[in-house]
């Protein structure tokens, strides 16, 4: 072992000493390496302004001196989400019996007004969906609570709703400032609610990207309802919802997106960003605003 070693190192040795005696093939030699280097370096530089750079421009310049809520959305209206998983017998009963809660909410003057109202017709089955805004922020969203918690109505309600119920949940909310304004819709169109979870810190980046997305999905149908993204409960929680005449529409306004320069750069962008995602196709429920 001790002899084959010797004859590597002294083989190693005599190859570098041949080496030197070809002064221009090494020196040619290296600056090939030093220009193949510079190319390569001039190379990832533009990688990485046309990919990775993005982001990290966007970290380095776009990054707000408040918090990323207040950034993107104003704290005067906040929202709230609600997903009731009801037991399939007592559906249409559950229906009748939130009308008149709706009803209720309006009469008690407790500022909680219902944006949309919804049956899932496509995703998890037998849930109802409930968008509920609070003008004037926490402060209504408090009173909205104190009252729905002690009036005698709302606790005879909730009896009987519970037992309807499989589960609940729900979530507050804020909405993005550069969608639209969330309005009442006349008859008749299915809903997409689109909810990505992010990763931890992300959320300026989306919006900064959707603020241009947008735009490349505006058509003359008005698809955008509304843009919401959590404060409350599960974290770094986006809303998207869409309106559509129906499922073949929503099919045609998808795909003609991606004809328009911008919208694959906005996907590319924004799908790393993402944990997960889930589509629900919702029916609008007859006293929703949202038709």
């Amino acid at each position: 072992m001790a002899a084959l070693c010797r004859s590597v190192r002294a083989f190693n040795i005599n190859n570098a000493f041949a080496a030197l005696n070809k002064p221009a093939s090494l020196m040619t030699r290296c600056r090939g390496l030093q220009t193949s280097s510079a190319s390569l370096r001039a190379h990832d530089s533009d990688d990485e302004d046309r990919g990775k750079g993005w982001f990290s421009r966007l970290r380095k310049t776009a990054q707000p001196e408040q918090s990323h809520s207040m950034a993107l959305s104003s704290k005067e209206t906040v929202y709230e989400i609600q997903f009731h998983a009801v037991k399939p017998e007592y559906m249409e009963e559950y229906i009748n019996q939130f009308s008149t809660f709706q009803q209720l909410m309006k009469e008690k003057d407790t500022g909680a007004e219902l944006v949309g109202s919804f049956t899932v017709e496509i995703g998890d089955q037998d849930e109802a969906v409930h968008l509920w805004s609070y003008s004037g922020g926490y402060p209504v969203l408090n009173k909205a609570n104190t009252i729905y918690r002690t009036d005698a109505d709302f606790l005879e309600f909730r009896k009987k709703r519970n037992m309807m119920l499989r589960s609940r949940r729900n979530q507050i909310l804020l909405a993005f400032s550069f969608w639209p304004p969330i309005q009442p819709r006349e008859p008749s169109h299915i809903y997409e609610l689109r909810t990505y979870t992010l990763k931890p810190g992300t959320m300026y980046e989306w919006g900064n990207c959707w603020i241009k997305g947008l735009q490349y999905r505006k058509t003359d149908r008005n698809e955008p309802v509304a843009g919401l993204f959590s404060q409350i409960g599960e974290q770094y929680t986006v809303h998207h919802i869409w309106a559509y005449k129906d499922l073949q529409t929503r099919k045609e306004t998808r795909e003609a997106a991606w004809n328009r320069p911008g919208w694959d750069e906005c996907v590319s962008y924004t799908v790393p960003l993402i944990r997960h995602m889930k589509s629900r196709i919702l029916i609008p429920t007859p006293f929703s605003p949202l038709q």
